[in-house]
């Protein structure tokens, strides 16, 4: 046998009680577990080598159901930001914008669109953008660094804006029969070719143009082929319950399989209100939808500062918004539904200039914003925080991110502890001072919500960041400690796992989690980043 795991007290993602064993792992698979192996007197089992796991949980390794590492999985071997927190699998292709299918002007144009989320932008050269098809992407994680592979597992969501981008382009219209045709045809191709599902961005152009008898048409593709559907949808503010009912009617009239991307409920409209929320999902389920979400253990938001923009004012795509953003007149409209209105793009909320603060831009020469609220900003030069917006707008073409100061604690802690949540980071790695929850979720989790909080206990927090992600991805030998599954697996300390990136220092490592494998391969060893390249592209159940 390659290794054996001794005297671990193993949590197996199914939510059970622990239990104490030895694992033994060989060909990147547990091949047996022996409980209370020191106590039976039995003969105990041996391996080329041995990992002494007293003290240690050993659990599966955990799922990012929501993560933004499209290109960093390509750009950076090491990516310790998510293999030291204990991820083996990324699902990324999130929020309706992403890299496949594309053709050469709708990448160009994505790439711009979302530089703020994963860099890539025009004359960022770090990546050679070869594929086009969903299926020649995966195929590209797979070989990875010449041919060896990426850091962790990822999984792809079909992106339906950068399908509409291609098929419509970037108009606020219908979508004709012919251009529906090819919507279909697309998804129904991504699926056959490993993708699990399909993502939507609802409060981002151009995929909230898509009315809801569109959207419908390719979940029923999707669902066709043993995917579910994953959308951003339309409001996290003024009208949130209206956006999650939409979709839960909408993937109950198509037949598909529902999983609510970062499911919270924010800004002051919200507050205390996420018992609606459940009351709304738990009525669903009883009346038998197939529903799943997933959230991050943090208050703020982040996205990029464009996306808080008026959903007319983005239509056209980049190069329009800057002409808008460039003519007074059109700007004095874009600021009139930004800060008295409450544009769809800041979910139907006036926007309050303290609140957002920005994280990263994309030119050197602007650095100076980050880290302060726009509101600081523009004290500090005397003027108009919306001058002040706008001009960060042009001079960094779009590539802004914020951190959104909107989120409410109890909303966060309710909405966790419901029976069909999972976790995800929504980890954005780009910028200055990204959100920490890009480096800290996982342990987040386990240091302060399960050891520190009691929010949840040990077994049911490891379920909801494995086993039941796992079935919601449809996985048969991922996301349990299980004989004949992969070797997916995590040692961490219960004692001491915590996130070491805050507010202030986002890049800090997590502490607490010594072993991280990956198809029976260390990736994370002794808390150090062996350099092993164990990841592949993992891909769905309707691929051929």
């Amino acid at each position: 046998m390659d290794l054996v795991i001794r005297d671990a007290d193993v949590v197996d993602g199914t939510g059970a009680p622990s239990y104490r064993a030895d694992v033994v792992v060989d060909d990147g698979r547990i091949v047996s577990i022996v409980k209370e192996a020191a106590a039976a007197g039995c003969q105990r089992p041996t391996a080329r080598r041995e990992v002494d796991a007293e003290g240690l949980v050993l659990s599966p390794g955990f799922i990012d159901m929501h993560a933004h590492s499209d290109l960093a999985l390509l750009r950076d071997p090491d990516h310790s930001a998510k293999a030291a927190q204990g991820v083996t699998l990324e699902v990324i292709g999130q929020d309706g914008l992403s890299y496949a299918p594309v053709d050469d002007r709708t990448l160009a144009e994505v790439r711009t669109a979302i530089a703020g989320w994963n860099g890539g932008g025009p004359g960022d050269d770090s990546i050679d953008f070869t594929w086009r098809s969903v299926g020649e992407y995966l195929d590209r994680l797979d070989h990875g660094f010449d041919g060896e592979g990426i850091a962790v597992n990822a999984a792809y969501l079909i992106p339906q804006g950068t399908v509409r981008m291609l098929a419509v382009g970037w108009d606020d219209r219908e979508a004709t029969p012919a251009e529906l045709d090819r919507m279909r045809q697309l998804v129904a191709e991504g699926m056959e070719q490993g993708a699990v599902g399909m993502s939507s961005g609802l409060t981002y152009t151009p995929g909230m143009y898509a009315k809801d008898s569109e959207l419908a048409e390719l979940c029923r593709a999707v669902a066709a082929h043993g995917g579910y559907y994953c959308p951003h949808h339309r409001s996290y503010g003024a009208g949130a319950l209206e956006a999650y009912a939409e979709m839960v009617e909408l993937t109950r009239t198509a037949g598909c399989p529902l999983h609510l991307a970062h499911a919270t409920m924010n800004f002051g409209v919200n507050k205390g209100r996420a018992p609606e929320l459940l009351a709304l999902l738990d009525d669903a389920l009883d009346a038998g939808a197939d529903i799943s979400l997933d959230t991050y253990p943090y208050t703020p938001g982040c996205t990029t500062l464009v996306a808080m923009l008026p959903s007319w004012a983005s239509e056209g795509g980049p190069e329009a918004v800057l002409a808008r953003l460039k003519d007074d007149a059109t700007a004095e409209r874009i600021r009139h539904h930004l800060e008295v209105v409450g544009s769809d793009g800041c979910h139907g909320v006036p926007i309050e200039w303290d609140t957002i603060e920005i994280s990263g831009v994309s030119q050197p020469g602007l650095t100076s914003y980050v880290g302060r609220t726009v509101q600081e900003s523009a004290d500090e030069r005397g003027e108009d925080p919306w001058v002040t917006a706008r001009r960060l707008l042009v001079e960094d073409r779009l590539g802004s991110t914020i951190l959104q100061h909107v989120g409410h604690e109890e909303n966060v802690q309710a909405i966790m502890r419901h029976r069909v949540h999972t976790g995800g980071s929504d980890g954005i790695l780009q910028g200055d001072k990204p959100h920490p929850r890009a480096y800290g979720t996982f342990p987040q989790y386990l240091g302060r919500y399960v050891r520190e909080l009691g929010v949840l206990s040990l077994e049911e927090c490891v379920a909801h960041l494995t086993g039941r992600p796992a079935a919601r991805l449809r996985l048969p030998d991922r996301g349990l400690v299980r004989e004949g599954y992969r070797a997916d697996l995590v040692l961490f300390d219960p004692d001491t796992v915590a996130a070491g990136s805050t507010f202030e220092a986002p890049r800090v490592l997590p502490t607490g989690i010594p072993h991280v494998l990956i198809d029976g391969r260390f990736v994370i060893e002794d808390g150090r980043r062996t350099g092993a390249l164990a990841g592949r592209a993992v891909r769905g159940a309707g691929a051929r």
